[in-house]
């Protein structure tokens, strides 16, 4: 999402860790400096923000000095990847960064095989992983379909719409997560994975510069993670519309309908059609809210808890319990 509210389950964090931890690294001072804990590791229902997720990447690239983050066969310098972005800058449409990237990567890295294909009206990008067992939980092959994605988008100036993603994994226990990542079906135990798209896309111009791209590989990969989540379109005009609202705990699917020129019954139907409704999406904003609050050390707990509605801390840590298995004064916590 565009806003600084959304959140990442803490899973990514957990096999992040654990790949550098098997090679006998210690990342106790690295989550930290995240402003995580271990023991939100343990917990899937946990989330993060974007912040801490990025500064917790930084952290392992430097200190591993590897881009796959010990889950690759053979490491990936960190520092790589900005010298295929400054190679894809001297193509000039989609398909040149495809091209390129693929073709960069497959040079220079043994622990991954990127291809990219063209036939009838549509794209595909794939890629395979040398030993995917030291990928048991498919974070690396998840990461770099991500990265895969957005780059290119960041590239051309817009989104690359995409026709279905696919997996040789079954589907994970975080597969809910992918709704957030990639913007189309998903499919499992696929012959490959990768993500499909039309072809006319492809000729889609490189808007960016090398002035752009030095800015936005300081920022890397908070970028990656904070993009917008990619959600149904009336679950999107709803989250647009309590975003926008100047309180959130006491705005109702009446004003929200209201606002969106539809009845109340068509929005609850709508939502209903898209497999959610008012309070889930509600609920999942004040979950998000409260995480990316309580990420501001400032912040007083009974603060939060007015802002966001509730008129004790107590119904306020019932609810952050609720939503994440912890209470807020165990989430804020650090080792």
């Amino acid at each position: 999402m565009s806003s600084p509210r959304h959140s990442i389950s803490v899973h990514y964090a957990r096999t992040f860790i654990a790949g550098l931890e098997r090679q006998g690294y210690d990342c106790d001072p690295i989550l930290q400096r995240a402003s995580l804990h271990r023991g939100l590791l343990g917990n899937p229902q946990v989330r993060i923000t974007p912040h801490q997720l990025s500064t917790l990447v930084q952290q392992l690239w430097q200190t591993a000095d590897d881009e796959f983050l010990c889950r690759g066969s053979r490491p990936c310098r960190f520092g790589i990847f900005p010298l295929m972005a400054r190679q894809a800058l001297y193509g000039t449409t989609l398909r040149s960064v495809m091209r390129r990237s693929c073709h960069f990567y497959n040079l220079v890295s043994e622990a991954v095989e990127f291809r990219f294909e063209e036939w009838d009206d549509r794209a595909r990008l794939s890629l395979r992983l040398t030993d995917p067992s030291l990928d048991p939980e498919h974070s690396l092959c998840e990461f770099l379909l991500l990265i895969w994605h957005r780059f290119p988008g960041w590239m051309i100036g817009r989104r690359v719409e995409l026709s279905r993603m696919l997996f040789s994994h079954a589907r994970p226990a975080h597969a809910a997560e992918y709704r957030l990542m990639f913007p189309a079906p998903v499919e499992y135990e696929q012959p490959y994975n990768g993500f499909e798209f039309s072809r006319d896309q492809l000729d889609a111009p490189i808007v960016q510069t090398a002035t752009n791209l030095r800015s936005y590989m300081k920022r890397a990969p908070l970028d990656w993670f904070s993009r917008q989540a990619y959600y149904p379109i009336y679950t999107r005009r709803v989250l647009d519309q309590l975003e926008r609202a100047d309180t959130l705990a006491s705005t109702t699917m009446a004003e929200t309908a209201t606002a969106l020129h539809i009845t109340t019954r068509t929005l609850r139907r709508k939502l209903t059609e898209e497999g959610t409704s008012f309070q889930a999406i509600k609920d999942g904003l004040r979950r998000d809210t409260a995480i990316h609050l309580l990420s501001q050390p400032s912040r007083p707990v009974s603060s939060i808890a007015r802002e966001l509605g509730f008129s004790e801390p107590s119904a306020f840590t019932r609810a952050f319990r609720h939503w994440t298995g912890v209470s807020p004064s165990s989430y804020r916590k650090q080792g």
